[in-house]
């Protein structure tokens, strides 16, 4: 009972504008599949109806694995059944706070193993609708494409047929607020949204974008993570793309 769970880049972000306190975005994502967690249900020692996460990284008591539990026992009570007998392993590889939707991932992982050792049947789509409780880029996670255009609040995702490029990611010993960068780019940055904003780039491949943008011009939040954290600045090249909410940078291979 195990399933990796990748981590994706962003090869472009836009944010195009805001809807229920949420950002809307116009992006590409990319599995990075060389990269991954690893999620696995074992026995537990003794039952227990509490939900039980291990793991050698330290993660809040609210997490996207717990989340998730909470949110597919509601819609199957057999879940619950099943974690009174069994604990989550997590192997954690992703980096965290690199934007790598390393916690998305997981979420997605988990969402379609408990689906499959449960029985419960549920169709890639009644599981993405349940992903977009948990987090914006969960629902590209449970859909599984190498390549996908997504926009909106994330619920928006159409995959994009290319050869996926090969990238060298690094990522620098700094962990980047996902929230925190949003609430910076609002603050000091939202003048600049654009609703039309890399319309051009979604028929683009991602290799083309990489050959045609800048790192900067590339992801919007970018300036939000620089003034947030400016030791990034020392990672900072002309050729090295930013991805998501940082601190991950990658190069084509």
């Amino acid at each position: 009972m195990k399933r990796h769970a990748p981590a994706k880049v962003n090869i472009f972000l836009k944010i195009t504008g805001t809807r229920n306190g949420y950002h809307e975005i116009r992006s590409r994502f990319i599995l990075v599949e060389s990269l991954c967690d690893t999620i696995r249900f074992v026995k537990k020692s003794r039952p227990s109806p509490a939900f039980e996460l291990q793991c050698a990284h330290p993660l809040p008591k609210r997490n996207t694995l717990s989340e998730a539990y909470r949110l597919l026992s509601l819609e199957a009570p057999a879940v619950a059944s099943f974690f009174k007998e069994h604990a989550v392993v997590l192997e954690k590889h992703i980096p965290m706070g690199g934007g790598l939707g390393g916690g998305s991932s997981d979420a997605a992982a988990f969402l379609h193993l408990c689906n499959e050792v449960c029985a419960l049947n549920l169709s890639t789509e009644k599981i993405a609708l349940i992903g977009e409780k948990i987090g914006a880029d969960v629902p590209f996670f449970v859909y599984g494409y190498k390549s996908a255009n997504v926009e909106g609040i994330g619920e928006s995702i159409e995959p994009f047929e290319e050869e996926v490029p090969r990238l060298e990611l690094m990522t620098p010993p700094l962990h980047c607020d996902t929230a925190a960068v949003y609430q910076a780019f609002r603050k000091h940055f939202s003048h600049n949204i654009d609703a039309d904003a890399a319309k051009a780039w979604l028929n683009l491949s991602s290799t083309e974008i990489l050959q045609s943008v800048t790192p900067k011009a590339a992801n919007d939040l970018y300036g939000p993570a620089l003034q947030l954290y400016p030791e990034l600045q020392k990672y900072a090249a002309s050729d090295r793309f930013f991805s998501g909410s940082g601190s991950t940078h990658f190069t084509p291979a």
